[in-house]
């Protein structure tokens, strides 16, 4: 295959995007929580870059896209990138190095995402097991499973660049981990620090760009579809949520506004590249309809997710594989599916089928690994340990500190 230098230097910028918005859910997280906490639950992004890069390149790439087991999971063949080309060509265009390093950025964020529920309740050696437990058990299986050529991928589910593979199980494993720890002594829902929120909204926004255009992988038509619509399914949700907080409120939210935004990039990301334009509108409706009624169900209930990481992108992820299994069209996409619209049964129920079973194994083994960790070191920090937050009381640093 010949060198597409256009589509090389465009998945050299894509990477870096998507590498963009792990610190940009650093900020992003850290101006949501209390300002005891934002240390700790910045470091949890930032050692998710560090760590998962180390894990990734040792062997999740070879897990995750060298051979198959049973269809579940990869091979070691390629560990440590033994064998790997440094000078080999995909079939897009672009050198094998480059699609390993943009897959990478991907296994980065997707546990990165988790760290907004469990916020001011984690020890940090607990965080740094399960996040490698999580990955070698969760995410490389998944990523085979949809991507690699494994279960899923049999079965021609499609996932444009990670509904059910980053979103819907990093959501849900959200939800498993904050049933797991408790709710935290002093439940606090406002955020300390808006331009943190704002800035962290328009890091992972502007990285989107990468996340969705660049899962084509080259550059074509398709990789421009997956742009519009990406920045369409955003401002449609980010009116959607302001509009019903609003009404509901009687005072136009601007956080409101962000987490609408960001519901909308969730919901598109596995539809991106096989609806069309005018349909990426409804998703950005049905996103902030969705995850709105999700946040208020959280809130009814006793579960603690701090950030709202199950209702938008557990329930978003969900809703945006489900609606592109209704939704989907070839006249978008040739190279996808047709789907429920145009009578295509089978698609929308391979399409439900692979994001439940990956959300189920995402929840059952969040929680069975947490369970497992506790039982030879603490995962939970005591209760009275909670008040000083875990930024002193863990890092021994502040966000802020006043003479």
């Amino acid at each position: 295959m010949e060198l597409n230098t256009g589509s090389t230097a465009f998945m050299l910028v894509a990477s870096a995007l998507v590498m963009l918005m792990t610190p940009g859910l650093a900020f992003f997280y850290g101006g949501l929580v209390s300002r005891s906490n934002v240390v700790s639950v910045m470091m949890q992004s930032f050692a998710s870059i560090a760590w998962t890069t180390f894990l990734w390149i040792a062997i999740g790439y070879s897990l995750t896209f060298s051979g198959d087991w049973m269809g579940i999971i990869g091979n070691l063949d390629n560990a440590f990138l033994r064998g790997v080309s440094l000078t080999e060509i995909t079939s897009s265009g672009i050198p094998l190095l480059i699609f390993i390093a943009y897959q990478m950025m991907f296994a980065i964020i997707t546990p990165a995402l988790i760290t907004g529920a469990f916020v001011g309740r984690i020890r940090f050696g607990a965080y740094m097991i399960f996040l490698t437990a999580w990955l070698l058990f969760v995410y490389f299986p998944i990523a085979h499973m949809v991507w690699g050529g494994g279960l899923f991928s049999q079965w021609e589910v499609l996932d444009f660049a990670g509904g059910t593979v980053v979103h819907a199980i990093a959501g849900f494993a959200a939800l498993a981990s904050v049933l797991f720890l408790g709710r935290r002594k002093t439940v606090k829902d406002t955020a300390h620090n808006l331009p943190f929120v704002a800035l962290g909204t328009a890091l992972l926004w502007f990285g989107w760009f990468g996340f969705n255009a660049g899962s084509e992988l080259q550059v074509d038509a398709i990789t421009t579809l997956a742009f519009l619509n990406t920045q369409i399914a955003a401002a449609i949700a980010a009116l959607t949520w302001l509009i019903i907080s609003w009404v509901r409120i009687k005072k136009p939210s601007f956080v409101g506004l962000l987490i609408g935004a960001v519901a909308g990039l969730v919901a598109i990301t596995p539809a991106a590249g096989f609806v069309t334009p005018g349909v990426a509108i409804l998703f950005g409706i049905i996103a902030s309809l969705g995850c709105y009624g999700a946040v208020e169900f959280r809130r009814n209930k006793s579960f603690d997710d701090a950030l709202d990481v199950w209702a938008v992108h557990g329930i978003g992820g969900v809703l945006g594989v489900i609606f592109l299994g209704i939704f989907a069209s070839l006249a978008a996409n040739p190279d996808g599916a047709n789907g429920l619209i145009f009578g295509n049964f089978s698609f929308f129920g391979f399409e439900v089928l692979s994001v439940a079973i990956a959300i189920l194994w995402s929840f059952v083994f969040t929680y069975a690994a947490l369970w497992v960790i506790n039982k030879f070191t603490p995962v939970r920090v005591k209760h009275e340990e909670e008040d000083p937050g875990l930024d002193i009381l863990l890092h021994g640093e502040e966000a802020y500190i006043h003479d």
